[in-house]
């Protein structure tokens, strides 16, 4: 088996190349970033629940392969917006 090897000289970064971070300049443009975590917020996010159905519904709605939960949530949307 070959293996590539890296050209260190290429990857090499010299330090005195690296800017200073602590100058007036980078500390402004660093504070004007925002800085979020994680995936964004929804307005409305889903709840998690736990849910007993009966097994042949169940085996209904997952032969529709993936997306079942979202089948089963509609379904009832629709059964709420009807009455």
């Amino acid at each position: 088996m070959i293996e590539s090897k890296k050209n260190l000289a290429q990857d090499w970064i010299d330090p005195d190349e690296i800017p200073d971070t602590s100058t007036p300049y980078w500390v402004e443009k660093f504070s004007k970033v925002k800085v979020s975590v994680g995936r964004p917020r929804i307005p409305a996010p889903k709840v998690s629940t736990t849910l007993r159905l009966d097994a042949d519904i169940l085996e209904s709605f997952r032969k529709g392969g993936p997306g079942w939960q979202t089948r089963i949530n509609e379904a009832l949307r629709g059964f709420i917006t009807k009455r």
